[in-house]
């Protein structure tokens, strides 16, 4: 009897609960349907008339000087769908929504799909919605985040597709697709890359223009990442061949048809390079929304006047470099030292000079450096204990250890390189070596440093583009590795910081529409290099007696009344001229040659680029006090090895003179003279270098052999 009734007020507890969780449902289904219901589709010239979003505007240091307002002038013409090629509507329907003329607005299979690749991959980089979605999202919804904005887009997307044809949204979206900056939709983006009208678009035109509005900023023709734009064009024809609606004939022609964009003409910009720097800057870390309709005011750390003063040399001096040395561009960059900001930035004589490809961004390409990566060679060797006064022998050196010490020659595999004046001077000490960058004590100062480590300093000094370690050997003290101007600038204004190191930086302040602060510089300096040695390698590059044998007493680098270092360089192969040069309140790097990596005339960075870098530096240097480099702490040498305080003729002459292998241990220079340094695997060479040469110029040999026999 107890069991019974248990069984029976049990069961109406059930049926209690059931009632009033169905209840429940259906008070929540109400309210979902009146909220859906609430939802209104505009019109069609509604959404033709929508707002644009506040537009990002980009300021130099002041916050004065406006160089780009990212939607400024917004451009958008209105085409109907009869006026736009067949090839352009077939193409973003291939990339965008291939299934576009099936659905009803939404497909959550995509949706789906996207998710679970973007879950598994990590990478949120499939999207999943449809040409109709992406209309609601364009014209219709705000940039809110929430989940309630998806389920928005999805109502209004299958209303939409009730109350408009399929072509008159797939108008909509070609319509209003944004293509970067200033630019919507096709027909103004068909004007400004072919300057033609959208109705005239061959196929691969129309694949470029279906490619470009995934990421506008990071596809932009007119960007660094051209490669990219060409793999995802190609990739737009991929999939209209997969669909059919071209033949493998149409897509063989196109994919291998070469276009020319035209060249970028916006005069409401300035510095352009330095500004289409800044927008890949905040495009990576806010996302392409945020920069474009983000409403944010961003002082960047442009000197402004000092950037039309580099625009103006660069353009001039480079135009007077095609006559005298064919060399027809030049690119020059400052940064503070103190905060790592970006002070100047020319990428080119001529952003807008389409036949020097002058949108693109030298200060950004990676180069070869030639003999400016000495400073960073020797001091590591400092770090190990040699000195400015070391003797290194400047003779005729084989340095392959597989070579015989008398091939004195570079074919094969052997390398023994020479000086550009073609002198073999004897014994030098490293502060003149550096000074009058003389080639072959640099590539023995890189075997006494080492180039591991070498490369790590460098590396921490700011150049990451030295990221193969495995490719580099003896070579890369001149300039065998590729860095870009930008890099290598930064590097030497840890010098001008007395070895502190500040990341590069284009951002002085960003604030939001609100006015509140979202971003701004904080220097973060991390000592890289010991102080000391930054004094020791200032002080050599501004000693312009140590210089004056080289480059003359009076040549561009030489500043009476002022502390300046600074050290040239010049590829083998005269592709590449390079200046750089700091005060402890500047540095400044300058380039020049073709952006093609044709070779100029076989002179010297002193003749080609150096006018160049000093016409700036003599208008910069007035925008900063005259400040001396700290001089370096005097040492005490007379305990040293004569080899490290500048004595190669050993005292009392019983043991003769030789290369500094046979009186120090590379890796211990200070420690115990080696007892057997013929095991050196350079002993050999350096050593028959040493003697060929003191026997050339009428000194006595030692009687003793170190050919290492």
């Amino acid at each position: 009897m107890n069991l019974r009734i248990f069984y029976f007020k049990h069961r109406h507890g059930l049926k209690t609960a059931a009632i009033f969780l169905l209840g429940c449902a259906l008070l929540i289904g109400a309210v979902a349907i009146l909220w859906i219901s609430s939802f209104k589709v505009p019109s069609l010239q509604a959404i033709q008339e929508r707002r644009v979003a506040e537009s990002t505007k980009i300021y130099d240091s002041t916050g004065n000087v406006l160089l780009y307002d990212v939607s400024q002038n917004t451009k958008r013409t209105v085409v109907p769908i009869e006026e736009i090629s067949d090839y352009a509507k077939k193409a973003a329907i291939a990339i965008e929504d291939q299934d576009f003329y099936n659905h009803k607005g939404v497909k959550p299979t995509s949706f789906i799909r996207a998710m679970l690749v973007n879950l598994t991959s990590l990478s949120f980089s499939q999207g999943g919605s449809t040409i109709t979605q992406q209309v609601v999202k364009n014209s219709i919804l705000t940039n809110e985040k929430w989940i309630s904005r998806k389920l928005k887009e999805w109502v209004l997307a299958i209303r939409l597709e009730k109350v408009l044809s399929k072509d008159e949204i797939l108008s909509m979206y070609l319509n209003e697709i944004p293509y970067g900056g200033t630019m919507y939709g096709i027909e103004e983006a068909s004007e400004t890359f072919f300057g033609k009208n959208a109705s005239e678009l061959n196929l691969t035109e129309a694949a470029y223009v279906a490619a470009i509005p995934k990421a506008p900023t990071f596809y932009s023709p007119y960007g660094k990442n051209r490669d990219k734009l060409e793999a995802r064009k190609n990739l737009v024809l991929a999939e209209m061949l997969e669909t059919e609606v071209i033949s493998e004939e149409e897509y063989n022609k196109s994919k291998a048809e070469v276009i020319e964009f035209k060249p970028k003409e916006d005069s409401s910009i300035k510095a352009p390079h330095f500004v289409f720097y800044v927008m890949s800057h905040l495009k990576n870390k806010y996302g392409n929304d945020v920069l474009e309709k983000g409403g944010l005011k961003v002082k960047t750390t442009l000197n402004y006047e000092l950037q039309v003063m580099a625009q103006d040399i660069a353009h001039d001096y480079a135009l007077e470099n095609v006559i005298k040395f064919k060399a027809e561009n030049a690119a020059l960059t400052a940064i503070d030292p103190k905060t790592g900001g970006i002070l100047v930035m020319v990428g080119s004589r001529d952003y807008f000079d389409p036949e020097i490809d002058g949108a693109f961004n030298v200060t950004l390409a990676k180069r070869q450096p030639g003999s400016t990566f000495k400073p960073f060679v020797y001091s590591v060797a400092f770090q190990k204990g040699y000195t400015p006064e070391t003797i290194l022998f400047n003779v005729k050196t084989q340095f392959a250890t597989a070579c015989a010490p008398d091939n004195l020659t570079s074919l094969n595999t052997c390398y023994s390189p020479d000086n550009y004046d073609l002198k073999f001077t004897g014994p030098m000490t490293i502060r003149n070596a550096l000074a009058q960058s003389v080639n072959i004590p640099a590539v023995k100062a890189l075997y006494l440093a080492g180039v591991q480590d070498s490369i790590r300093l460098a590396r921490d000094m700011g150049m990451q583009s030295l990221s193969n370690r495995g490719d580099y050997g003896l070579t890369l003290v001149l300039g065998g590795g590729e860095v870009t101007p930008l890099e290598i600038t930064s590097a030497y204004s840890v010098f001008a910081n007395e070895g502190m190191r500040n990341e590069v930086n284009p951002i002085l302040e960003i604030t939001d529409k609100q006015g509140n602060i979202v971003e701004k510089l904080e220097p973060h300096p991390t000592q890289v290099l010991e102080k000391e040695i930054t004094l020791k390698i200032s002080d050599i590059l501004s000693d312009n007696e140590a210089r004056a044998p080289a480059f003359g007493a009076s040549s561009f680098l030489h500043f009476p009344s002022q502390d300046v270092a600074v050290k040239t360089g010049t590829t083998n192969d005269y592709r590449d001229a390079w200046i750089i040069g700091y005060t402890p309140s500047i540095a400044v790097g300058a380039w020049a040659g073709n952006n093609d990596n044709s070779p100029m005339d076989k002179q010297v960075a002193g003749f080609i680029v150096a006018p160049l870098w000093r016409a700036f530096m003599d208008r910069a240097l007035h925008f900063y006090p005259n400040e001396s480099f700290e001089e370096p702490t005097p040492e005490d040498t007379t305990l040293l090895k004569p080899i490290l305080r500048g004595v190669w003729q050993a005292e009392g002459g019983s043991e003769g003179v030789h290369s500094i292998l046979y009186w120090v241990n590379r890796a211990d220079p200070r420690g115990p003279k080696p007892e057997f340094p013929q095991n050196d695997s350079q002993f050999a060479n350096w050593e028959y270098g040493v003697q060929k040469w003191l026997q050339e110029n009428s000194f006595i040999q030692s009687t003793v052999n170190f050919q290492g026999q």
